[in-house]
């Protein structure tokens, strides 16, 4: 796993099968919004579309997702549902840089590490433990990886005030959320790693090695010694207004960039 010639070119490009897709569903060629948020639950996304505020993007091409977007003040966004994991994630991600995404924002729900960590929380990832396998195809082997750090300052900021209270730190990206061990939790929690969830390290990756800025926002729901009392998404305030948030913060990063 640790052996993958990351150097050089790939043998098969996320545009050959955008152009499939287009070709078989007879879809024009047109760039996505610049702002596309990855919304891995799925529930947000689900009421949003009930209400009528996020609409049917006819310009994503792909076979395994329907993108959906939001305009927030003006600006329109993108919003895609339950891309869970870091190898969806990053499929995604790569197609969606191919369609003409400028930033990609993940929003996912997590487990608590660190004991100090109050439930619920909102932790933006800065950095990222490498306990899975997507990363490996990116970038050479090590521990962790970075997040963009001007596009996670510019959640946290964007962020604040949306429920719970909000950190940034250090996560862990695990392939096996039924295999996580006590053991590891305590190690990670020693180390101050804030929460686990399953995206974070190969959507920033994959961010640093095509150059396409990533960010993850962690809602933490539950904990190992909370079992009777965790996985309860109704703490957030105002979901949908979080989906907007990020939106937003997206759309001040890229203007910021100029």
């Amino acid at each position: 796993m640790l052996e993958h010639p990351v150097e050089e070119a790939t043998a098969f490009a996320p545009e050959t099968l955008i152009a499939a897709v287009r070709r078989q569903r007879g879809i024009a060629a047109a760039a996505v919004p610049p702002v596309c948020v990855l919304e891995f639950d799925g529930d947000l996304t689900d009421r949003l579309v009930e209400t009528g505020a996020a609409q049917p993007c006819a310009e994503w091409a792909c076979f395994h997702t329907v993108m959906f977007t939001l305009e927030v003040d003006g600006a329109r966004c993108g919003l895609i549902a339950r891309t869970i994991g870091g190898p969806f994630a990053v499929l995604v991600a790569e197609q969606l840089a191919a369609s003409g995404a400028r930033v990609v924002i993940g929003l996912t729900s997590a487990g608590r590490v660190s004991p100090e960590l109050p439930v619920p929380a909102l932790v933006v990832a800065a950095s990222a433990i490498r306990d899975e396998g997507t990363s490996y195809h990116y970038l050479p082997p090590a521990a962790t990886v970075e997040a963009p750090a001007g596009l996670a300052r510019v959640l946290t900021e964007g962020i604040e005030g949306a429920g719970p209270p909000v950190f940034s730190g250090t996560v862990w990206t695990t392939d096996a959320p039924y295999r996580e061990t006590r053991s590891q939790f305590e190690r990670h929690a020693a180390a101050g790693v804030l929460a686990v969830e399953m995206q974070a390290a190969s959507l920033f990756a994959f961010s640093a090695a095509r150059g396409v800025p990533c960010g993850i926002v962690a809602h933490v729901t539950n904990a190992i010694d909370l079992a009777d009392e965790g996985f309860d998404n109704s703490a957030e305030a105002d979901g949908p207004e979080l989906v907007r948030r990020l939106c937003r913060a997206g759309t001040r990063f890229l203007a910021d960039q100029g």
